[in-house]
């Protein structure tokens, strides 16, 4: 894959072979701060696509904040975490001081779902009118979440970790990450679903 590609996806970047994997730059940044630089180059696209996703315009915000408390932080950096996991730790630890801001926003997206009007076309405004019952509606039962649940649904779907980096990045064990993840679900595919007419 070439490298544009995978960082345009929000993909984790491809190291060349010439160039240091992503734990080595935190070690060498702890004695040479430029050399914490690349990170930002390698993850920031995929950091700030699953903030935007999460709270919307304050994702620049927030991105540069993960970043800064990253950098303040990289001596404390565990290997055994993984670069990307531990960067979107740091971005849900910072999302939970604007859990009211992400909440008002998922409710507003189903408000504004709601409110679209039809398009004129009968199978086009089928299809649309499906589509925006399925985002009102998941807006709805995401706002409705616990903030907790929500992490753990969120980081599994958008951030792509797995269990046990979610586990390492909220400090939680992963029988946790399982039970909330599955609450998670659970709720939210309750609010999905449409009970047909009888």
């Amino acid at each position: 894959m070439h490298r544009a590609d995978a960082h345009e996806r929000g993909q984790p970047e491809v190291v060349l072979p010439d160039e240091p994997p992503d734990g080595d730059l935190i070690r060498e940044s702890v004695i040479t701060p430029e050399r914490f630089a690349p990170l930002f180059d390698r993850h920031a696209v995929a950091v700030h696509r699953y903030l935007a996703r999460r709270i919307g315009q304050p994702a620049d915000d927030l991105l540069a904040e993960t970043f800064l408390v990253a950098f303040r932080q990289r001596a404390a950096y565990r290997p055994e975490v993984g670069v990307r996991p531990w960067l979107f730790g740091i971005a849900t630890n910072l999302l939970r001081r604007h859990v009211r801001s992400e909440e008002r926003r998922y409710r507003a997206l189903a408000r504004f779902a709601a409110a679209e009007p039809t398009p004129p076309v009968v199978e086009e405004s089928i299809d649309r009118l499906d589509a925006r019952a399925l985002r009102r509606d998941l807006a709805s039962a995401l706002a409705s979440l616990h903030r907790r649940d929500r992490d753990v649904l969120l980081l599994t779907a958008w951030a792509e970790l797995s269990y046990e980096q979610i586990a390492a990045v909220l400090d939680v064990p992963v029988g946790t990450v399982r039970s909330r993840l599955h609450r998670a679900r659970r709720l939210t595919r309750l609010a999905l679903t449409v009970e047909e007419p009888t």
